[in-house]
């Protein structure tokens, strides 16, 4: 759910395709409520529709919303190929914006993906700020923008997700005064002393300052972008309000979270169960199953999380007859040299950690570099002793909710990143510093011996937290913010005041 949503947001979504309706079949709607993001709610399908709903939290949330109120959600359909004209699918009318292959080269690619997913990550691989690939990015904002303004109707919503979008709400205020809009990061807001890398850092806070609402996933989040507004702006924030001209402008925390409902479902199906039970035999009964679900990105320290699991066997308290780690990793942007480089390093020190503590028939880590359905990544969760969650840095981390959602018998342990935006609501997970090799192999040890009593009460804890907040919750509450925002625009008359 996340921009560049976590593992279990990438498997095949279980619905079934609706029917398409071409701009011929239906008339393009002006929208009381637009969603703006980098990328469409769906993907092309080889079944009889074209087009299929993509999975993942952001979608299954805003799509019930989009519906009640008429909604558009505009993005890129995902290649050259795809869709250039809007289109009807379940309900929802998608306008697609284009991007050529050389945007998607230096806008995606480059800026969004070599420049601010580093940067926004704590640097954990050098950011690299090329001058070619910020006019691009400013010119795919642009084109999303204007297509925004084209079909909002007067004074909508307007929700734009994250961090390849930040100039887009400045951009679409000077266009269409009238409406209300709301930002979101997805991905963590780095501190002043990183944000002040980035040759375009006032821009980049002027594009955000477009917004009546701007949403992060933590509180520390929200107080970093406060701090840089009154360091390299004009404006001045105090709390959670920066007053930009005569608007107020909110920073504020959104947590977001998942499907709760959707997760203790398939953990109940009979079917997803037996699977849950056939992996537990095929790993050995006897066995501490360990799990790890990832995107294959260099943010997730896969490879220091390897290290731990080999520090654990090579120093004789666990080896390939009572251990196992599953490693579920998700190709990602697999044509950026980084994530080939990561990819190299990952299976690597799987080869040697095999190759040096496995036997004939038995191996301590079995490594699945692909999607994997949701019923099937649900089954996992449900075999999993120890769940494995220790990026060096995340916005959230829906994987580390999923698991817990999944625990109905108030069994397992989670062993969780201190990083992460999950470790504030999941503070009785196993919290680790993902840097530190040496504790992550104490804390899984710890982990694995933990007592079922211990576990129960600390899954039960997490359990209630997750069910409190939902990604339902999260919706409700950032369209909520936007709603009640004041925002003022300019008439011909001096400045009209429009609120809800």
């Amino acid at each position: 759910m996340n921009s560049d949503a976590d593992a279990a947001s990438a498997s095949p979504s279980s619905d079934s395709p609706g029917t398409d309706v071409s701009t011929d079949d239906v008339s393009p709607p002006s929208g009381d409520l637009v969603v703006v993001a980098n990328r469409l709610p769906v993907h092309r399908s080889c079944l009889a529709s074209p087009w299929e709903t993509s999975p993942g939290g952001l979608v299954s949330a805003l799509m019930p919303i989009l519906r009640e109120h008429h909604g558009v959600w505009i993005g890129w359909a995902g290649s050259l190929e795809a869709a250039s004209e809007p289109f009807s699918h379940e309900g929802l009318f998608n306008v697609p914006v284009p991007i050529s292959p050389e945007e998607v080269e230096n806008y995606y690619e480059g800026f969004s993906n070599s420049s601010l997913w580093p940067l926004y990550h704590d640097a954990c691989q050098t950011p690299h700020y090329h001058r070619h690939w910020w006019n691009p990015y400013v010119q795919v904002n642009r084109r999303f923008a204007e297509k925004t303004a084209e079909r909002a109707a007067p004074h909508a919503r307007v929700l734009v997700q994250d961090y390849h979008l930040q100039l887009v709400p400045g951009m679409l205020r000077e266009l269409r005064p009238d409406l209300r809009i709301g930002f979101f990061l997805h991905i963590p807001f780095p501190p002043v002393e990183l944000f002040a890398q980035l040759p375009w850092r006032q821009q980049i806070l002027e594009g955000l300052l477009g917004a009546d609402v701007v949403g992060f996933q933590t509180r520390a989040g929200a107080q970093n972008f406060i701090r840089l507004v009154n360091r390299y702006t004009s404006h001045r924030g105090v709390g959670q309000a920066i007053m930009v001209g005569q608007r107020h402008v909110q920073a504020r925390e959104f947590p977001i979270s998942i499907d709760v409902e959707r997760f203790e479902a398939l953990a109940r199906d009979p079917a997803i169960r037996d699977r849950a039970q056939e992996i537990r035999a095929e790993l050995g009964e006897h066995r501490t199953i360990l799990l790890g679900v990832d995107r294959l990105d260099y943010t997730k320290g896969i490879d220091l999380r390897l290290r731990a699991v080999d520090e654990l066997l090579g120093s004789g308290r666990h080896s390939v007859n009572d251990l196992v780690l599953v490693q579920v990793s998700v190709p990602s942007r697999e044509s950026v040299d980084e994530y080939v480089e990561v990819r190299s390093r990952v299976e690597k020190l799987v080869g040697q950690i095999n190759g040096e503590h496995g036997e004939v028939g038995q191996v301590p880590v079995h490594y699945l570099r692909r999607n994997l359905p949701i019923e099937e990544l649900v089954a996992n969760y449900m075999a999993a002793d120890v769940m494995l969650v220790t990026p060096f840095r995340d916005g959230m981390n829906l994987v580390a909710k999923e698991y817990i959602a999944c625990r109905l018998d108030d069994t397992g342990v989670l062993v969780l990143s201190e990083f992460t935006g999950a470790a504030r609501e999941l503070d009785r997970a196993v919290l680790v510093n993902p840097h530190d090799i040496d504790g992550m192999a104490q804390a899984i040890d710890r982990a694995i011996a933990m007592s079922k009593t211990e576990q129960a009460r600390r899954v039960r804890s997490m359990r209630q937290k997750i069910r409190r907040r939902t990604v339902f919750d999260w919706a409700n509450d950032f369209l909520g913010a936007v709603d009640s925002a004041s925002s003022f625009s300019m008439a011909a008359g001096g400045v009209t005041r429009e609120s809800s």
